[in-house]
């Protein structure tokens, strides 16, 4: 097991990575300050790993609520229900939510968190390889509208994040897949040898070796922790890690949640993005080309689907890091490297937008 801390003063919180680590209760019992808790999953992870979660409740009051699978319910409607079943525990705010699942489950339930009484504890337990490596960590959580993706949300940190990679061996290829996306995305931005060390594991990944796998959790999470201590609410360094994703929500919401995971609309997100950043002069077309090499190596799409470019650019106009109603990006200076560019011409991403 690896353990590493978010060090945010009295909020600091301990990642644990690691195989079996659903079945330790007493690493993550120690996480639950009061007696009632609400495990929120879903309809996949379930039927797998609920059991084994509630089997370590004995001597809290507890109930599980399991909703349907997908980013299409990750809606205010679906938040809704998760505060039905607080109010039907009589959870107070010494309560804790238990988040058992992917992405949409880890920021839904923490949103539900976040509201209850004005704020209550949760534990993140992701399932899928992109909720370890990124949306667990880091306090972000909220819900999706029709008119764009997470606009509404709040920070609020977990009180622990519990990462058992045992359970990836049951997550399907595709989503195993799309998280390898978000790993990409730390090597690309910050830490040029890290992209070099998946290059040349990027076989030993794609057949899920342990070893390589625990590398790139742990760098991942290393990177993400120590973004989100310096940077807690996203005032400057922290939006680095948007890298891709203003394209890439974009993307999700144009074609509909659901139909692009999200790894994968951040994978043409930060094709996109690079692919800008070299028309513009701040990086090399060599190093645009190597960054959507190494996705096409995790069998990640690089090209966009179709969708009309007037409707992305508008959709992107809507992305919570923009200001005073100038487009704002995270745009790339090469491998390991990236900044935050203020108003952005719109007609050079409607050109990249048009050719991709």
């Amino acid at each position: 097991m690896i353990s590493l801390d978010v060090a945010l003063g009295e909020r600091a919180y301990p990642i644990h990575v690691g195989p079996g680590l659903l079945a330790d209760t007493a690493r993550w019992r120690e996480a639950i300050r009061g007696r009632h808790v609400l495990v929120v999953s879903n309809e996949t992870v379930a039927p797998l790993y609920l059991a084994r979660v509630e089997a370590g409740l004995r001597g809290h009051v507890h109930a599980s609520l399991v909703l349907p699978d997908g980013e299409a319910h990750k809606t205010l409607a679906t938040c809704a229900r998760v505060f039905d079943a607080l109010a039907a525990l009589g959870a107070n705010r010494d309560a804790t939510i238990l988040a058992l699942g992917g992405g949409v489950i880890g920021d839904l339930a923490g949103f539900a968190a976040a509201c209850w009484m004005r704020g209550i504890d949760f534990v993140q337990m992701p399932t899928t390889l992109l909720a370890m490596v990124d949306s667990s960590v880091g306090g972000k959580t909220g819900v999706n509208l029709p008119a764009g993706k997470n606009l509404v949300g709040a920070f609020h940190q977990p009180r622990a994040v519990i990462a058992d990679t045992s359970t990836l061996a049951t997550l399907p290829e595709r989503e195993y897949r799309a998280g390898l996306a978000e790993v990409v995305k730390y090597g690309a931005i910050g830490d040029a040898a890290f992209f070099a060390w998946l290059e040349r594991h990027a076989d030993a990944l794609n057949a899920r070796d342990d070893a390589a796998l625990a590398e790139a959790i742990a760098a991942s999470c290393r990177h993400k922790a120590g973004v989100v201590a310096r940077d807690e609410h996203e005032q400057g360094e922290r939006a680095l890690l948007n890298f891709g994703h203003t394209f890439g929500h974009a993307l999700e919401t144009a074609t509909g949640y659901g139909n692009l995971l999200h790894g994968e609309a951040v994978a043409i997100g930060m094709v996109l993005a690079a692919r800008l950043s070299a028309e513009r002069g701040h990086a090399s077309h060599d190093d645009a080309c190597r960054l959507a090499r190494l996705l096409a190596a995790f069998g990640l799409p690089t090209a966009a689907p179709a969708a009309d470019p007037e409707r992305l650019l508008a959709l992107m106009q809507l992305d919570k890091k923009n200001l005073g109603g100038r487009l704002r990006l995270i745009l790339w200076h090469g491998i390991g490297a990236a900044a935050i560019v203020p108003d952005v011409d719109a007609a050079a991403i409607r050109g990249v937008l048009a050719a991709a």
